[in-house]
């Protein structure tokens, strides 16, 4: 093999791997492949002579040494491998065969802490660092996924054109994907799914922040099919045909409209429909875990984010549960009557939860931008979730117009569309909440985002009461509202007569 021929490498032949490596040569570059087992890559070759239009544009090596040498300087090189030690382990074989300026990016789902560090030590090397999320699975990877690159900015510049070819794409005045992609032949026109996101960490952090969305998301989904199931006794093919219409108008998305395909799947193993058998234990990867986590330690409210994951985790606890429903009562199910009030209760308690969770997203995308030091576009960031991503949604348009609006929008909720939705909303969002409850069903998701939405809509809240509890056993101070913020005072409660202390 020559050297100097591929326009990129790429590391890790697993599923996302291989379809990001065809839907780069899809879009006219030569891409040199390698994998840590030979065996891997050879299979691989054979699926691209046999079966891909553009496979003469993959280059296989099984020497990671000539598979450097085939690339073409300042080299490019992809890692789809296994986050964590794994990724540090093909960096550490990988950098003897590099150039200083050469680019290496992550593709994986690091932590963005880690990638923080990589791109330290790396650019003290000589060489150049991008981190960059890849959200839409297997089908993204292959024909468009939503790229959040973070790193340096001259890598990102010789990145750009590829990262910006091989991104979904979406109609420029509507923020709709464009569709119809074939192996072979990619979608044309429209503006791609990818942009700059900032230094070191932030593309894998804005990725992460997605993933979290994305719990929450699916959980909203998820109780108002529970909800619907229960309270209206329907079956699993009518709320998906409910769904379907559903994806008809503002809740237009894609978790809504698998879920709407989903639950109109028959039982390939029987009578009924296929979710009813699939068991009620979730799984989860920790990107979950991360945001919640980093919204604790950034001291930022997304309570509903957090909701999801414990969802997923009480749903591992699936024998215990078990027990637990044998003896422990709650209300008997009353059923409703009138259906369609409930769907459009369901349906209006989704879209307002559904912002809510959003809102809380890009909240904590504000609190990490001012501890990361980054200066992170969140109009770009909803532009750029609108394809290819798991969280791709019609509502997304709507987000990128109120930051394009007010670029210093502080919260989702006082964009004025979307306070009109909670404001017209509201009420059947409180019903929804009120019948679950009465009912005995777990809303975590849904009652989460409307203590959310009451939070911060009031101007008072009972922390008063509870700074005073600090301050009377831990002496940790408190403001007052008579006084100028930042001037902070102590009452001298062992005291007899308790003076006030400023401090």
């Amino acid at each position: 093999m020559n050297s100097d021929s591929a326009d990129i490498g790429l590391i890790g032949l697993a599923v996302m791997g291989q379809n990001l490596a065809l839907n780069i040569a899809d879009h006219g570059y030569s891409i040199a492949v390698y994998n840590r087992s030979s065996e891997k890559t050879a299979e691989f070759m054979t699926r691209c002579r046999q079966k891909e239009p553009s496979g003469e544009r993959v280059l296989g090596f099984t020497d990671l040494k000539e598979f450097t040498q085939a690339i073409r300087r300042p080299r490019k090189i992809i890692l789809l491998v296994k986050a964590g030690a794994p990724t540090d382990r093909t960096i550490e074989s990988l950098l003897p065969h590099l150039d200083p300026g050469d680019i290496i990016v992550d593709g994986g789902n690091a932590h963005w802490l880690d990638t923080i560090r990589r791109d330290k030590e790396l650019t003290a090397k000589g060489f150049r660092f991008i981190g960059s999320g890849v959200s839409g699975g297997e089908t993204g990877a292959r024909f468009g996924p939503s790229l959040m690159p973070g790193g340096s900015p001259s890598a990102w510049a010789e990145l750009e054109p590829i990262w910006r070819a091989i991104a979904a794409k979406v109609d420029p005045q509507s923020g709709v994907p464009l569709e119809g992609a074939a192996p072979g032949k990619p979608v044309e026109g429209g503006v791609p799914c990818t942009a700059y996101i900032g230094p070191n960490g932030a593309g894998h952090y804005v990725k992460m922040v997605h993933n979290g969305i994305e719990y929450i998301d699916m959980q909203l989904i998820c109780e108002a099919y529970w909800l619907m199931k229960h309270l209206l006794g329907l079956d699993a093919g009518a709320i998906g045909e409910i769904f379907r219409e559903w994806n008809g108008g503002e809740l237009s998305s894609y978790l809504i409209e698998i879920t709407g395909d989903i639950l109109g799947q028959k039982d390939p193993a029987g009578p009924g429909f296929m979710v009813d058998q699939v068991l009620d234990a979730a799984g989860q990867k920790g990107t979950g875990m991360w945001t919640a986590a980093s919204a604790l330690e950034l001291g930022a409210p997304a309570n509903s984010i957090a909701e999801a994951v414990f969802a997923r985790a009480l749903s591992a606890l699936k024998e215990e549960r078990v027990e637990a429903s044998r003896l422990l009562k709650g209300p008997d199910l009353q059923p409703a009557s009138n259906s369609a009030e409930i769907i459009d209760a369901v349906r209006r308690a989704l879209y307002c939860s559904k912002i809510c969770a959003y809102a809380q997203g890009f909240q904590l995308l504000s609190e990490a931008q001012k501890a990361y030091e980054w200066t992170l576009d969140f109009g770009t960031i909803a532009q750029l979730w609108r394809g290819g991503c798991i969280i791709r949604a019609r509502f997304l348009q709507k987000i990128t117009d109120a930051y394009t609006r007010n670029p210093g929008l502080k919260n989702l909720m006082l964009d004025p569309y979307f306070k009109d939705v909670l404001h017209e909303g509201q009420s059947r969002w409180r019903q929804t909440v009120t019948i679950a409850i009465q009912n005995g069903m777990p809303v975590p998701a849904f009652s989460s985002a409307l203590a959310y939405f009451d939070g911060y809509r009031s101007a008072r809240l009972p922390a008063n009461l509870l700074q005073a509890q600090r301050d009377y056993f831990g002496a940790h101070t408190y403001e007052r509202t008579d006084q100028p913020r930042g001037k902070f005072f102590h009452l001298d409660w062992p005291t007899p007569d308790r003076p006030q202390i400023e401090v």
